[in-house]
């Protein structure tokens, strides 16, 4: 899968998943003032990634995410440290 994929399927589920306009998706745009996320809502990312990516995340795998861009770049990780 590459990058483009990831993040045309990352933005598809949140689109979905947590009701955010497509169009405030932005790779510069803050995660989570973007998509309005509590600590319930990261256990539902969480998840959601699981399920559409079969790659686990944990609490430290957010600390340093702040935007789409670091969002992306973190799955895009996940997913070639598996297929490894």
């Amino acid at each position: 899968m590459n990058k483009e994929e990831i993040i045309e399927r990352i933005n598809s589920f949140l689109v979905e998943e947590f009701e955010v306009d497509g169009e405030d998706i932005e790779p510069n745009a803050n995660l989570k003032d973007t998509l309005g996320l509590d600590s319930l809502d990261y256990v539902d990312l969480v998840v959601s990634i699981e399920s559409n990516f079969g790659v686990k995340l944990v609490e430290v795998d957010f600390v340093g995410i702040a935007s789409f861009q670091n969002f992306y770049d973190l799955i895009e990780t996940k997913l070639k440290a598996k297929a490894v």
